[in-house]
């Protein structure tokens, strides 16, 4: 079977047996990748845009490449390097700088939901890049629409209001389709090869690629930062980059790698709740009409249809 069936034979948490090892990593991986959005908001505080996304990475690879190497890890990886730096590039390259420049403008709890639309966009993957034909069956096209539907109807209501920018919703709406394509190519070029080795690599890989854009400043920016801003990269590097992709990959090792998305489903409950009890953050029209769209076409996109039962008998 290609990879990309499996994926979306996959999408469908609520409808597959998982096992508790399942459930707990889902869990873990779900409230992980909650966070970012709340501590980017405080990063923002003191550090600019490239000097946030080359910390996160810096201290993610200063804690996976040892361990890779110490568990053998590491030269598979650099073994797979052409698809490793692929993956950093459609995973961090971009997308870590398109959600941090957009928190600048728009609440983290909306970033947070905006990234829901990652298993939207699986979808659209599927059906036009890989012509998995499962993907154009009536529940996960159904989903993509209306999850599409609410995405739109929140940023057109919001942006009447003068509540959003739509082009900050964009620049997370971007990092969404390259949060999507990340565990295609994990699960397809790098299933075999150990995920400290493959995230740690990666993550040097983008520190470097930031470094000209980030070192310049960072000394200034260090000297004058907050104490919690320099928190909230520590947390950002150490548990929401290299402990969240660890267990994400155990994850998508555990359930396949499109279920695995549906962590959207806990990660953006973790960063609406984040950004309205600690930061304020409003609770505005467009996401009250919103939410229920992008929820309900979750659930159609993560939905297994039924296929008719073979007689079992002789």
């Amino acid at each position: 079977m290609q990879a990309g069936g499996h994926i979306l034979d996959c999408l469908c948490y609520y409808d597959c047996v998982v096992s508790q090892k399942g459930i707990v990593l889902f869990s873990l991986a779900g409230v992980f990748w909650g966070l970012p959005y709340f501590f980017i908001a405080l990063a923002l505080e003191s550090f600019s845009t490239p000097s946030i996304v080359f910390l996160r990475t810096f201290l993610g690879a200063l804690v996976l490449i040892p361990y890779a190497a110490m568990t053998g890890g590491l030269k598979p990886a650099l073994k797979a390097w052409p698809y490793v730096l692929v993956f950093g590039a459609v995973e961090m390259v971009g997308p870590w700088f398109l959600i941090t420049e957009a928190e600048k403008h728009i609440s983290s709890g909306l970033a947070g939901l905006l990234i829901a639309t990652v298993p939207f966009f699986a979808v659209a993957v599927l059906a036009i890049f890989l012509k998995d034909r499962k993907a154009l069956r009536a529940k996960p096209l159904s989903g993509m629409i209306i999850g599409f539907i609410g995405v739109f109807t929140l940023v057109g209501i919001d942006s009447v209001t003068g509540a959003v920018n739509p082009l900050y919703v964009l620049m997370v709406v971007l990092a969404a389709v390259g949060y999507s394509i990340a565990p295609i190519v994990a699960n397809i070029k790098l299933h075999d090869v150990p995920s400290a080795g493959v995230i740690g690599v990666s993550m040097a890989f983008v520190a470097i690629v930031y470094s000209p854009f980030s070192l310049p400043q960072l000394p200034a920016e260090l000297m004058g930062a907050s104490g919690v801003s320099i928190l909230a990269v520590v947390v950002l590097g150490l548990v929401c980059s290299a402990a969240a992709f660890v267990i994400f990959f155990m994850l998508i090792k555990e359930v396949g790698p499109a279920k695995a998305t549906l962590i959207t489903f806990v990660n953006t409950a973790v960063a609406l709740s984040l950004g309205i009890i600690f930061l304020g953050e409003q609770i505005t029209i467009g996401l009250v009409v919103g939410i229920p769209l992008i929820t309900i076409g979750l659930i159609l996109a993560g939905g297994r249809e039924r296929e008719p039962e073979l007689s079992k008998a002789g």
